[in-house]
């Protein structure tokens, strides 16, 4: 079990203004485990999570903390009890042997920076059209399609291709089919469901690279 660490701030202080979101980011992202991170869309470059999370729901989630206790290091503790949770128990005996299988949490991050219609969802094998823009950690655009002139988007076309098949990064694959048409969101990527050790020296991403996508998904066919 990891040490239990030392409350920083009171709920008075928490809610100071003071108190700037990411020294409450911070603390979080050095003290909890990595599923609560991923349950409270912590995860990621610190300036990118200030942009999206709310001061209030930072105030939430670092008292769940302390209620909690899942603090970083308990990370097997936390994988243990999820597959006894996981575990069927049946009265009758069974001649198969079945075992939980525990396969860590999505290697992506998705913030909804704009909603879509909440209707219309894509499946493995539909055409879709996006937009998007990818930086690197730093904030330095290694591609986009998205014209410089505003006015020139309407001569141009999405990029198009066929979602789930592995046409692209697995992170794409795996985000895109959460999203609904119309909808915006920020997509952080580790490095496994990117381009992993290799990188992409054509795009100047590094190996072991977290990629970040700003993607708008405007049409599914």
């Amino acid at each position: 079990m990891a040490a239990e660490p030392t409350r920083e701030w009171s709920d008075e202080q928490l809610n100071n203004d003071d108190l700037a979101k990411k020294d409450i980011i911070t603390f979080i992202q050095d003290n909890a485990a990595h599923s609560f991170l991923s349950e409270h869309k912590l995860l990621g470059n610190l300036k990118n999570v200030a942009k999206t999370a709310k001061k209030e729901q930072l105030i939430v989630a670092y008292n769940q903390l302390f209620e909690t206790k899942r603090f970083k290091g308990d990370e097997s503790v936390e994988e243990v009890t999820q597959n006894v949770k996981d575990v069927k128990i049946d009265d009758k005996p069974k001649e198969e042997k079945v075992e939980a299988v525990y396969e860590g949490p999505p290697k992506y991050t998705k913030s909804v920076l704009k909603k879509g219609d909440k209707v219309h969802f894509p499946k493995k094998g539909d055409t879709i059209g996006c937009w998007y823009t990818g930086t690197l950690e730093d904030g330095t655009v290694f591609d986009t399609n998205i014209p410089a002139v505003a006015r020139k988007k309407r001569q141009t076309k999405p990029l198009l291709f066929k979602v789930g098949l592995g046409r692209v990064i697995r992170g794409w694959d795996e985000a895109l089919l959460t999203m609904s048409k119309g909808e915006t969101a920020q997509v952080e990527i580790e490095s496994e469901w990117a381009y992993g050790r290799k990188g992409l020296p054509d795009n100047k991403i590094p190996p072991h690279a977290k990629l970040n996508f700003e993607i708008e998904l405007v049409s599914i066919d």
